[in-house]
C-alpha cells in the first residue's frame, strides 16, 4: 500500500475557481496585476544598536524554510504556477540541506556558510528595512538582509512586546491562526474538511478538551500564582495581542494579508468582504496546548501496557509473564546511554517491590473511547473514520515525538577553554516553519532565538548575552490511566463514594468545499466525557466492574504556567549563571530537558511537574481512582498536587560533556516511552562527543562535524548490523544471493553506514543496494526472531507499546513520512541484546531468553540468511512503494525531507538528514 505524508489544510492547495484543473500563465498574471500591494511598509535605515553580546561572534543559528511565513494571494498563485517564493521564504532551506554533503571540509570560519550569523543586532550595511509597527514611536523592527529576521528593539516594555507581536503576525500570521484552531478543535471549520484536518484537530481535542472558560481560568491562575511576574507576562501578553491585531487591521485595510483567508473562503479577493478575527488571551492557551501536547507531556499508554502485560502472563504464566514484559520494557536498562553519566542516581516513577492499587482490565474487555459522533457527509466516509482511528492511537500512545538532540562540551576538553555547544529542537518540517527566528532587546528583555509562531513574547529557545539554551522532549511520566467505577450509568462515577456525574463537552464542526479544500460538506461532534480525574480515553471491567479509563496529566488545565520560566530566560537580569538558569526552566512544566552553555560553564536540568505518588502505585499501568491512590495533596478543582523536589529531577552542572536525543536521563530515572535500552539513537551522539573528549582540544567545527555525521547514520547499521553479520558468517555463506548481501552490507559498514547521497544533488544514494537491503530486511528479521517465542499475541501487543522500526522512509512512525527525525523507536535494542547472547558475549539487562533460532547459533544463522535472502530479492519498488511525493522505486526520494504545507506557500525536498530543525553552535568568549 502506498505511503502518505501527512497533510494538513492547504497540502491540496487548488486553484480559484474559473482555472479549469492548472493555472493557465496569462490568467494568472492578468489576476495577480490588480492583487499586487505594498507587502510591507518598511523602508531603509540606519543600524539599530545591539545590546551587550559576550559571543565575539561565535553564536550561530538556522531555522529552514525561511523566516517569512506569510504570502499573499498574489505570492501564492505565483508559487503554485511557476514555484516562485516570496522574499525569505526559503532561503535557509539551502545552507540547512547542504550540510549533509558539506560537513566534511568544515571548519571554523566555513560554519556561517551553512547557519546564519545569530550576533546581536545588525551591521548598517546589512540593515534591510526598518518600519515602526502602528506608528509606534518606542520600538522599531529591524529586518536583516540575509534571512529577513526581525530584530525588534524597544525603549518600553510594552512598545517591545507590541513589536514581537507585529512582526510574528508580519511572519506568520495565516498559521498561528490555524493553530489556535487546531487547540480549540475548531481547524476543520475553519480551513475545511480535508481528512488530515479532521485527524490534527481529533488527536489534540481529545487530550486538552477545554472550553473558553477553561482556557481564562489557566491564565487567571498561572497569573495569581506568579506574583509580579505574573502580572509582568499578562501584560505582555496584552501588549504582544494589540501588536498582533494591529497587523490584522493594518493587513486587512492593505489587502496585503495573507492570501490563504481568500483560498479558505474568509476573505473575497475582489470586494475585501469578510473579516479576520482578532487574537484573544485565551487563543495563547489554546496554542500553548498544542505545542505542550507535541513536545512536552511525557507519559500514558498505560492500558497498552496492561493489554502486553496481560498477553505476556497468558503466554508464559503469572511469574514469567511478567519478567519477560519488564526484560522487554527495559524501565533501568543498564545499558542506556544517559545524558547525566557521572553515576548521579535520580529515582522517579520506578518500578514498586509490591505494586498498590492497581487495575488492570479483564481480558477482552478494553474499549476505545469514541471521539466522533454524528457524522455527516464526507466525514462519514471509511476514510474519515480511518484518520479518527489513526488520531486516537496518536494521543494515547506512549510514544511521544521527542525530536530533538543536544551536543555540549565542557571548556576543559575545547581548542579555546570555553564550552561548545549544538543544540537544538527537531520540530518537524513546514511550510511555514513552526518556529519562527526573532531578537527582541527592551526592558528586561534581551535574546534572539526562536519561538513558535503565537507565543513569540518570548525567545523560547536560544541566546542571551552571554549565555545561550536549548531543549529536548524529555517523556518522563506525567500522565497517569486512573479506572473509575461507573455506577447509575456510564455516565456516572464514584468519586470518594459519591456517585458523580461526569462532564460532558462538545465541540460541533462542518464545513464546506472552497478553492484550498475541495473536500465535500460534511459535519460532526467531538465529546468528550470529563471526570475529576481527567478525560474518559478508555472502558473496560474490572473484576467484573464496569470502569472507565481516565487520563490526568500534571499539566492539564496548567497549559500557561511555563510561561514564568520562558519570561525569566529572556530576563538578563536574572539569568546570570548556570544556576539561575536551571531556577528558570523549573517553572517549565512540560517535560523538558534543557541545556545551558557561557563562556565558563554548561548545565543541564530536566524540566517537569512531576506528581509525587501514593506509596506502592506503578505509573506504568492503570490504578484504582480512590483516594488512597491519587497523588499526595491533589486538589481536583485546581488539578494541582505535589510534586517531586527541584534537586529530585536529573541535573547538572559541568559534566565534561552531554548528550540528548530522547535517550534516558539519568540512572533509575524511568521515562513513559519505551526503547531505552542497549541501542538508542542517544549512542550516535554518545560515541562521537565521547571519542572528541577524550582527544581534547574540540572545536566548534568538531562539534558540528559529529552532529553531522551522526545526522546521516543508519542506527542500524552502525550498531546492530555488525553483529547481525558476526552470526551470519560464522560458518561460510554458501548461498550466493545471500553470500552477494553480506559483501554489500559489509562494505557499507566500512564506508561509514550513512545514507548519503554519492554527491551533493545526486539524488542517489551512496551503497544504495545496501541500503535497500537493510531496509527489507530489518522488518522481516525482527519477526522471524521473535514472534516464535513470544507467540503471535504477545509480539502484536509489544509492537503496540513500541514500533519495530523507524526508518527514514517508514510512514508507521510517531512522525510519519517525510520528516527527517528517525530510528528514535524500534526493536534494535531487543535485536542487540538477542543476538550477543546467542554469541555467548556477556549482556547486562538481557532478556529472559535467547529467541533467536530458541538460543541456537545454527538455528539463528539460518534464519537470519533465509530472511536476508527474501530481503535482497525485494525491488526497490517492492521496498519503497511510492507516495503522494515520490514514484515507487525512488530510495532518495522515500526518504527526503518533505517541508509539509501548512499554507499556500510550496518548497522542494531536501535530502534526508536526522538533524534538529532550529539549531544552534555557540561558544562563547568572555561574560558579564
Amino acid at each position: 500500500m502506498a505511503r502518505r505524508t501527512p497533510r494538513n489544510v492547504l497540502d491540496r492547495l487548488r486553484t480559484p475557481r474559473g482555472f479549469p484543473g492548472f493555472l493557465k500563465s496569462t490568467a494568472i498574471c492578468v489576476l495577480i496585476a490588480g492583487l499586487l500591494s505594498p507587502l510591507s511598509q518598511a523602508v531603509a535605515a540606519p543600524q539599530v544598536t545591539a545590546s551587550n553580546d559576550y559571543c565575539g561572534g561565535q553564536c550561530s543559528d538556522i531555522l529552514p524554510p525561511g523566516e517569512n511565513g506569510n504570502a499573499t494571494l498574489a505570492q501564492i498563485l505565483l508559487n503554485q504556477a511557476f514555484g516562485t517564493q516570496p522574499a525569505h521564504a526559503e532561503d535557509q532551506i539551502g545552507p540547512y540541506a547542504n550540510l549533509a554533503t558539506g560537513y566534511s571540509a568544515l571548519t571554523d570560519a566555513k560554519i556561517n556558510t551553512f547557519f546564519n550569523d545569530a550576533s546581536f543586532g545588525v551591521a548598517a550595511d546589512q540593515v534591510a528595512s526598518t518600519e515602526k509597527p502602528g506608528g509606534r514611536t518606542d520600538v522599531t523592527i529591524v529586518r536583516d538582509k540575509k534571512a529577513g529576521i526581525p530584530h525588534i528593539t524597544g525603549t518600553t516594555r510594552y512598545g517591545t512586546e507590541y513589536g514581537a507581536g507585529y512582526a510574528a503576525a508580519e511572519d506568520r500570521l495565516w498559521l498561528m491562526d490555524v493553530f489556535r484552531h487546531v487547540g480549540r478543535g475548531q481547524l476543520t471549520a475553519f480551513a475545511g474538511g480535508a481528512p488530515s484536518n479532521q485527524g490534527l484537530e481529533q488527536e489534540f481535542w481529545r487530550n486538552a478538551p477545554y472550553t473558553e472558560a477553561d482556557l481564562q481560568a489557566q491564565i487567571d491562575s498561572a497569573v495569581a500564582n506568579a506574583g509580579a511576574r505574573g502580572q509582568q507576562a499578562l501584560a505582555d501578553a496584552n501588549a504582544y495581542l494589540a501588536g498582533v491585531n494591529a497587523y490584522i487591521d493594518a493587513s486587512d485595510s492593505g489587502r496585503y494579508f495573507p492570501g490563504e483567508y481568500v483560498l479558505t473562503g474568509h476573505k473575497d479577493s475582489i470586494t475585501n468582504a469578510g473579516t479576520i478575527d482578532h487574537f484573544k488571551i485565551t487563543d495563547l492557551v489554546a496554542l500553548a496546548s498544542v505545542i505542550g501536547a507535541l513536545f512536552g507531556s511525557g507519559g500514558g499508554g498505560e492500558v497498552n501496557n496492561a493489554l502486553s502485560l496481560l498477553a505476556a502472563q497468558s503466554q508464559y504464566g503469572l511469574e514469567q509473564g511478567t519478567k519477560v514484559w519488564e526484560s522487554f520494557r527495559e524501565r533501568n536498562d543498564p545499558e542506556a546511554v544517559l545524558t547525566v553519566h557521572d553515576g548521579k542516581s535520580f529515582p522517579y516513577a520506578t518500578k514498586p517491590a509490591t505494586a498498590q492499587g492497581q487495575a488492570l482490565p479483564d481480558a477482552g474487555s478494553v474499549s476505545q473511547e469514541p471521539l466522533v459522533y454524528d457524522r455527516t457527509g464526507s466525514a462519514a466516509t471509511a476514510g474519515a473514520t480511518t484518520t479518527s482511528t489513526t488520531a486516537a492511537a496518536t494521543a494515547l500512545t506512549s510514544a511521544r515525538r521527542g525530536m530533538s538532540n543536544a551536543l555540549l562540551v565542557s571548556g576543559k576538553s575545547t581548542a579555546s577553554g570555553h564550552p561548545v555547544a549544538v543544540f537544538g529542537p527537531q520540530t518537524g518540517y513546514f511550510a511555514p516553519q513552526l518556529l519562527m527566528l526573532q531578537e527582541i532587546q527592551g526592558p528586561g528583555l534581551s535574546a534572539r532565538g526562536a519561538s513558535f509562531a503565537g507565543l513569540s513574547l518570548y525567545v523560547e529557545l536560544g541566546r542571551g548575552q552571554d549565555y545561550s539554551w536549548s531543549a529536548t522532549t524529555s517523556g518522563q511520566d506525567i500522565i497517569d490511566t486512573y479506572a473509575v467505577e461507573l455506577c447509575q450509568d456510564d455516565y456516572h462515577y464514584l468519586y470518594h463514594g459519591t456517585c458523580t456525574a461526569m462532564d460532558k463537552v462538545e465541540q460541533k464542526n462542518a464545513w464546506t468545499p472552497t478553492t484550498a479544500d475541495s473536500t465535500a460538506a460534511g459535519s460532526y461532534t467531538m465529546r468528550v466525557w470529563r471526570t475529576k480525574y481527567g478525560p474518559v480515553e478508555y472502558r473496560a471491567t474490572v473484576g467484573g466492574k464496569k470502569v472507565a479509563y481516565t487520563t490526568l496529566r500534571s499539566s492539564y488545565m496548567h497549559e500557561a504556567d511555563s510561561i514564568i520560566g520562558f519570561q525569566m530566560l529572556n530576563d538578563p537580569d536574572y539569568v546570570t549563571s548556570p544556576q539561575t538558569f536551571q531556577s528558570a526552566v523549573q517553572h517549565i512544566n512540560y517535560t523538558f530537558n534543557w541545556f545551558y552553555a557561557d563562556s565558563q560553564h554548561t548545565a543541564y536540568y530536566n524540566s517537569g511537574d512531576n506528581p509525587v505518588r501514593a506509596t506502592g502505585i506503578d505509573p506504568e499501568f492503570p490504578v484504582w481512582a480512590q483516594a488512597a491512590y491519587e497523588w499526595k495533596n491533589w486538589v481536583p478543582a485546581t488539578n494541582t498536587a505535589d510534586y517531586t523536589a527541584a534537586s529530585a529531577h536529573p541535573n547538572s552542572i559541568d559534566q565534561d560533556y552531554y548528550i540528548s536525543w530522547n535517550n534516558k536521563q539519568a540512572l533509575d530515572y524511568s521515562t513513559a516511552s519505551w526503547g531505552d535500552g542497549s541501542v538508542h539513537r542517544g549512542n550516535l551522539l554518545e560515541d562521537r562527543v565521547k571519542k572528541l573528549v577524550a582527544a581534547g582540544g574540540v572545536t566548534r567545527t568538531a562539534l558540528v562535524k559529529a552532529m553531522a555525521d551522526a545526522a546521516l547514520a543508519d542506527l542500524r547499521a552502525e550498531d546492530v548490523l555488525p553483529k547481525l553479520l558476526k552470526v551470519v558468517t560464522s560458518s561460510t555463506v554458501t548461498d550466493t544471493t545471500a553470500a552477494a548481501a553480506v559483501t554489500k552490507l559489509q562494505t557499507w559498514i566500512t564506508a561509514g553506514a550513512r545514507r548519503t547521497e554519492t554527491s551533493a544533488g545526486s539524488k542517489t544514494y551512496a551503497n544504495a543496494d545496501a541500503i535497500r537491503i537493510l531496509d527489507a530486511w530489518w522488518p522481516l528479521l525482527v519477526k522471524a526472531e521473535f514472534q516464535p517465542g513470544l507467540g503471535t499475541g504477545l509480539y502484536t501487543a509489544i509492537t503496540a507499546n513500541l514500533p519495530i522500526d523507524e526508518a527514514p522512509s517508514a510512514a508507521h512512525g510517531p512522525t510519519g513520512a517525510h520528516a527527517g527525525s528517525s530510528f528514535q523507536y524500534g526493536w534494535w535494542s531487543y535485536v542487540d541484546k538477542d543476538i550477543r547472547a546467542v554469541l555467548g558475549e556477556t549482556v547486562q539487562g538481557a532478556l529472559p531468553q535467547k529467541y533467536c533460532g530458541a538460543g541456537s547459533l545454527t538455528a539463528c544463522r539460518d534464519l537470519l540468511i533465509s530472511t536476508l535472502k527474501t530481503a535482497a530479492g525485494q525491488t526497490a519498488a517492492q521496498v519503497y512503494p511510492g507516495d503522494d511525493q515520490c514514484s515507487a522505486g525512488d530510495q532518495w526520494c522515500a526518504d527526503s525531507i518533505v517541508q509539509r504545507t501548512l499554507g499556500g506557500i510550496k518548497h522542494g525536498k531536501i535530502s534526508w538528514q536526522n538533524r534538529p530543525t532550529f539549531q544552534q553552535v555557540v561558544e562563547y568568549t568572555s561574560h558579564r
